[in-house]
């Protein structure tokens, strides 16, 4: 990552670290943006970033769009320093979406650098922002978009913005399907969430958080709608009501600046969620992840015993039908047995409820003794065993 690394600009290093409410140094949190295409993410990244800086708590800002072709934000760590988009097409011989979903692949496999530069820097930035790329799809349900977000995750407070173009909301069917889509990137992310209504400059955003809140309003709504997408919709709003009540929304404009003191009490409310309900959970899972690896390391040095122990040798096995594990061997023989020789390297593990009788010949013995022994048997009468 040494060419991200070297787009950092060197004033921001002589930033001031920012203080939380309590007057404690606090750990910078992620704003993580994700939206459909043409909703303003990149312009609302912009302005976020424009805003902190006219506080003086400049934010550490990361492009993760490979494909865009000009950004209004100087980014500390670009994608497009890493991974050529053009170049990943015209090699794998893919289109637009597969050169994006590719130049993610080959980027995540590198974040553990960019995991490194966001530590160094974080204690100088009050937040950390995340353009991602404009076809949601790419990002949201990748491998890559699943990495990223999940890495950030482990090591800051990270919330999802999940950025709506209110213009195109102003229909109930459009609005639902927005809600479908946050409510799907929720349930993937499992991170603290925070609606932005944008462009509430062109269209004011009023109707949308009467929707959010209002399930009769919603209804009334819907009512106008006769086609089959509308009984579609008033179908499922009945099932996502109690889901968006409860999600945080704020009305923004990327191009006024309108609505930006209210999302960084979002936010901030966000991140508190994710210290009580997130860091706990995410706590839980690396100590259970632990335990499962102790628990694998001790079956791998039973196993490695096991083979120590019977490396080399011929083991005679002999199964018998399910027995009382304390009988002895006068009882076992007592039960039609099926006897093979076999070179063994591994004695496979067998549970309780099996029994085996395992007899274990010297090949140095000779044929006469292990004769001998046969005989004592009536199972052995028809084995035939030849002298080495």
């Amino acid at each position: 990552m040494a060419a991200a690394a070297s787009t950092e600009p060197t004033a921001s290093s002589t930033t001031t670290s920012s203080p939380g409410e309590d007057g404690s140094t606090r750990t910078t949190p992620c704003i993580l943006c994700i939206g459909m295409a043409g909703s303003g993410k990149t312009s609302f990244v912009q302005r976020l970033n424009a805003h902190l800086h006219q506080e003086g708590n400049p934010a550490y800002v990361v492009n993760l769009d490979p494909a865009v072709y000009n950004v209004p934000f100087e980014p500390h760590i670009d994608i497009r320093d890493t991974v050529n988009y053009k170049e990943v097409m015209k090699q794998y011989g893919l289109g637009p979406n597969g050169g994006i979903v590719t130049s993610l692949n080959l980027f995540a496999t590198k974040f553990d650098q960019v995991l490194d530069l966001l530590e160094k820097r974080a204690p100088s930035h009050k937040y950390m922002l995340f353009d991602t790329p404009g076809q949601i799809e790419v990002f949201t349900w990748s491998a890559s978009g699943a990495i990223i977000t999940e890495t950030l995750a482990s090591s800051f407070p990270t919330v999802v913005v999940y950025v709506i173009d209110t213009a195109r909301c102003t229909s109930p069917v459009t609005f639902m399907s927005n809600m479908l889509y946050a409510c799907s990137i929720l349930y993937k992310t499992r991170l603290p969430f925070v609606l932005a209504f944008n462009k509430i400059d062109i269209v004011d955003a009023g109707f949308a958080m009467e929707w959010l809140t209002d399930y009769e309003a919603f209804q009334q709504a819907l009512q106008e709608e006769t086609s089959y997408i509308g009984t579609l919709a008033r179908s499922m709003s009945l099932v996502l009501e109690e889901f968006y009540t409860n999600l945080r929304a704020v009305a923004v404009s990327a191009f006024t600046g309108a609505g930006m003191d209210e999302f960084f009490v979002a936010v901030d409310e966000a991140v508190k969620e994710y210290d009580t309900e997130y860091q706990p959970m995410l706590v839980k899972l690396k100590e259970d992840r632990e335990k499962q690896a102790v628990k694998q390391q001790q079956e791998s040095l039973r196993r490695l015993a096991e083979d120590m122990q019977t490396a080399g040798k011929v083991v005679l096995t002999a199964s018998a039908p399910v027995h009382d594990q304390d009988a002895d061997a006068e009882g076992i023989f007592d039960y039609p047995l099926y006897l093979r020789i076999s070179i063994f390297w591994r004695v496979p593990h067998r549970g309780p409820n099996i029994m085996a009788f395992l007899l274990v010949i010297d090949l140095l013995s000779s044929a006469g003794a292990v004769r001998d022994e046969a005989q004592l048997h009536q199972a052995f009468h028809n084995v035939s065993l030849e002298p080495q």
